[in-house]
């Protein structure tokens, strides 16, 4: 009884002197100041904070200068202001193929040589683009004469600043006009004038490009074919006679192409064609 009274006794005084230890202990935590009323306080980046130092912030690009596109409207006294002239240059670079191709001797020309490539039985020699080429320049060095009097009445006196560019393309088109007519059969001209339901024109000048352009197309379209039949008959001759031959001799077996094409180069060549085809037509324009 005795020990255990004394026990109990010494376990409630180390409980007590406990207590008065803990009470007696100084706070350890140090408050965080606040700041006044009506101040706000920015956080430096290069000090750490609970998380560790914050990330530094990227660089701003710099803005660089404002750069805008204007078009000065119509200057007095020059004319059409830049907007109608360069709408008016992309529109002649746009129509310059068809009016190449319409207007001058490019459709003859080409149509004659595509029939000589046919009747040669070459399907992929010479290539298009090298046909097509030969037919444009042998169209500027025929019409190089229509091409200077263009220069001359109409671009030279533009770019001069003496006639505006309506006025230039209006006399830039007569010397076409008389040449598309001395190229025009009558009676095609008569068909198209008769379609298109006006009168009868005085002077072949007062003919529309509306209707003497398709009327010069089909003439050059039916010379073409004409001067390609002459081409093309002593090409048909040579088939012919191999075919027969072969037929002869019992050698049906034989395409008769594999005979006639070496035979049609060799009197091509003999016979000089490209150059008697390049004469033939520049001489055909120039009649």
């Amino acid at each position: 009884m005795c020990r255990h009274a004394v026990r109990r006794a010494a376990l409630g005084l180390l409980a007590l002197i406990a207590l008065l230890a803990l009470s007696a202990a100084p706070a350890t935590a140090q408050a965080i100041p606040t700041p006044p009323e009506g101040v706000i306080e920015v956080p430096d980046p290069d000090a750490g904070g609970p998380l560790g130092p914050t990330a530094p912030t990227a660089p701003q690009a710099p803005i660089g200068p404002e750069i805008s596109v204007s078009v000065d409207g119509e200057l007095a006294g020059e004319g059409l202001s830049r907007t109608v002239t360069y709408v008016l240059m992309l529109t002649v670079a746009a129509v310059a193929p068809i009016l190449l191709l319409l207007m001058t001797t490019f459709t003859r020309f080409i149509v004659v040589l595509s029939l000589a490539k046919n009747g040669l039985g070459l399907q992929t020699v010479p290539p298009a683009q090298v046909l097509i080429g030969l037919a444009l320049f042998l169209s500027m060095f025929s019409m190089a004469p229509t091409f200077s009097q263009v220069n001359e009445v109409a671009i030279q006196p533009m770019l001069a600043g003496e006639i505006e560019t309506l006025e230039a393309a209006q006399a830039g088109f007569e010397p076409f006009r008389e040449f598309m007519l001395a190229q025009t059969r009558e009676d095609d001209l008569a068909l198209f004038v008769g379609m298109s339901g006006g009168d009868q024109p005085a002077d072949p000048s007062e003919i529309a490009p509306t209707t003497l352009i398709p009327a010069f197309v089909i003439s050059e379209l039916r010379t073409a074919f004409t001067m390609g039949f002459v081409v093309i008959v002593p090409f048909l001759v040579i088939d012919l006679v191999v075919a027969a031959v072969l037929m002869a001799l019992g050698m049906v077996m034989l395409p008769p192409i594999f005979v006639s094409l070496p035979l049609k180069l060799l009197l091509f060549v003999l016979v000089d064609g490209w150059a008697l085809l390049s004469r033939a037509l520049v001489t055909s324009v120039a009649g």
